[in-house]
């Protein structure tokens, strides 16, 4: 039987955890450790390690892999490949030439586009139209290593970063199945990423969420749906945080205010951009629950006609 370490952290590991345990043997799992979350900061589990109590698997969570104690636990769960997504660490050599199969990766992207941390909210960011998955080998670089396969997926107008994650979460998860047989045969032929069309996706960060109200219209829109649900994005309203859950962009309009004033329309409001309206769909006060856009200025009678900015003391 295969022996097979998995090592992930987020929502879009867990499909292919759950793949493989039921097609392999995962003698161990590897995850970031437990984090603060919510309003009470209490130590939570990341989903990874959820889903492995729940298949009954064991879990490690070292908070680095350079030290010893973390190769040695490696070594003895003797893996013979092991597999990774978005595990949130960089693999040493001595981890990468630990099992005899090698270490591979299931990347949400059409690499070499979109290497890092966070490719699916840069893809969103950048208004591509096309994303996938890659299963490729790993090396000591971020994303760097060859190409093992890659499966396209459409991006959709609608689409948020949480939509897009949900259908490629599955989507590498089969793919995963599919040619890791191959893989463990050696009958793939790795392919060396491209030099051309490398593009970086960094972490984000929470100040990456405000919107600057001076650009296009179409650039906010992707900007909100990028960060959906994490890390939201902002403005600033009267010294209150106002987060912005939902938008659409409208066409340019002979409107000559200021970007970032708010004006009415037929059953909401909208903000003036650098180029065109953004209507707010959905939002949210500081301390208050969210609303659509009628029920909102329905609530605060003085909210049209007033001038939306980023103010970076607010929290």
């Amino acid at each position: 039987m295969v022996r097979v370490v998995f090592m992930g952290t987020p929502e879009f590991a867990v499909p292919s955890l759950e793949a493989l345990a039921r097609a392999y043997s995962v003698v161990g799992v590897v995850t970031q450790p437990d984090r603060p979350a919510g309003r009470g900061r209490q130590l939570t589990p990341p989903p990874i390690r959820q889903a492995a109590e729940r298949l009954g698997l064991p879990v490690y969570q070292p908070r680095t892999l350079n030290a010893p104690e973390a190769l040695g636990r490696l070594a003895d769960w003797q893996p013979d490949v092991i597999v990774a997504a978005a595990c949130g660490h960089i693999l040493p050599p001595n981890v990468l030439a630990l099992p005899p199969a090698g270490c591979i990766n299931v990347h949400a992207s059409l690499l070499p586009r979109w290497r890092g941390a966070a490719p699916i909210a840069a893809a969103i960011l950048a208004g591509d139209q096309v994303t996938g998955v890659t299963i490729m080998q790993m090396d000591e670089g971020i994303d760097t290593g060859p190409i093992l396969a890659q499966r396209q997926e459409p991006i959709l107008a609608e689409d948020t970063q949480a939509t897009l994650a949900r259908r490629l979460a599955p989507l590498g998860a089969a793919l995963l199945l599919d040619v890791l047989p191959a893989i463990l045969r050696g009958d793939v032929t790795p392919q060396s990423q491209p030099e051309d069309g490398v593009t970086f996706a960094p972490l984000i960060r929470k100040e990456d969420g405000a919107l600057d109200w001076t650009r296009a219209a179409v650039a906010l829109d992707r900007q909100v749906r990028a960060f959906t649900p994490w890390p939201g994005t902002f403005t600033v309203w009267r010294g209150q945080r106002l987060r912005v859950l939902a938008a659409t962009p409208l066409p340019a309009t002979d409107q000559e205010a200021q970007p970032g004033t708010i004006v009415a329309l037929e059953g909401g409001a909208a903000v003036v951009t650098g180029d065109g309206l953004l209507r707010l769909d959905q939002m949210q006060l500081a301390g208050k629950r969210p609303s659509d856009g009628l029920a909102f200025i329905r609530g605060q009678r003085d909210f049209v006609g007033s001038r939306l900015g980023v103010e970076a003391h607010v929290t």
